[in-house]
């Protein structure tokens, strides 16, 4: 892709009636046979798939990567709302509008006359913006951990969760509490495998990591990118362990322990 050339339209986000327009002829009587059977059910794994390969294409791909991801994403936003305008809800200039309107009311330290010195300031704002909105709305008031998403993944998701839960006093005012906790929950681990009660052995690993993910949190570690980042070093480490032991004629099967352990040692010295 050749970043170079200007840009054909008037101004940044011109382009984006095309793909409106594009999503319109695809869902129209003679379009496309597959994307006119989709339903909104039927596109979330899509959704779910788009958004992690967005991912992936800033760990590992490159800028052209991620721009086509995004332009996947950006088309199941448009999806969305092309299928919720033929049932009569809303088109996508009402989702485009409504976040416009969102940005513009909850920045008013930058569109009106408000104070916002610091990142933290701006969030305090934002909640507080956020809160006044859903009082004029008539809704009740929300309770700390009102509106996580129960679809986030469990390890975002716990995350989120102990924010929340943080921000009305519930925490521990340094790392040692989490610290203490993962040590706790461990010992119970234990107890449950002493007991032999899968359930047990089940609800204590849960709580187990939940603790490990409120230490992340104290330790401003993103837990989900942290495992991330873990999952690509195993991959990694566990394919040059793969790779020598063929060199010597052997599968990583044929090696004892110790071998395995002496070849991932010699992975990581080796910077993998």
């Amino acid at each position: 892709m050749d970043r170079t050339k200007p840009a054909e339209t008037s101004r940044p986000g011109d382009s984006f009636a095309d793909l409106v327009d594009v999503m319109r002829r695809l869902l129209a009587p003679d379009g496309c046979p597959w994307d006119r059977e989709q339903t909104l059910d039927s596109l979330r794994p899509f959704l779910v798939e788009e958004t992690y390969e967005v991912l992936d294409a800033m760990e590992r791909g490159t800028a052209d990567d991620h721009c086509e991801e995004l332009g996947d994403l950006l088309m199941q936003v448009v999806f969305h709302a092309a299928l919720r305008q033929a049932e009569g809800a809303f088109a996508i200039d009402d989702v485009v509008g409504g976040i416009v309107a969102k940005l513009v009311r909850r920045h008013p330290h930058v569109f009106a006359d408000a104070t916002a010195e610091t990142a933290e300031a701006v969030l305090e704002q934002w909640d507080q913006i956020k809160d006044a909105e859903k009082a004029e709305r008539g809704a009740s008031p929300k309770r700390a951990l009102d509106g996580v998403p129960l679809a986030l993944p469990p390890l975002a998701r716990a995350q989120k969760l102990g924010r929340r839960a943080a921000k009305v006093g519930f925490d521990w005012p340094d790392t040692d509490g989490p610290r203490a906790k993962i040590a706790e929950e461990l010992a119970e681990v234990d107890e449950a495998m002493a007991a032999g009660d899968p359930a047990a052995i089940e609800a204590e690993v849960g709580d187990l990591l939940f603790a490990v993910v409120n230490l992340a949190r104290k330790l401003g570690v993103d837990a989900d990118g942290a495992l991330r980042g873990a999952n690509g070093r195993f991959e990694n480490r566990f394919r040059f362990v793969e790779a020598r032991a063929r060199e010597g004629g052997n599968e990583p099967r044929d090696l004892d322990l110790d071998a395995l352990e002496a070849l991932w040692q010699r992975a990581k010295a080796e910077g993998i």
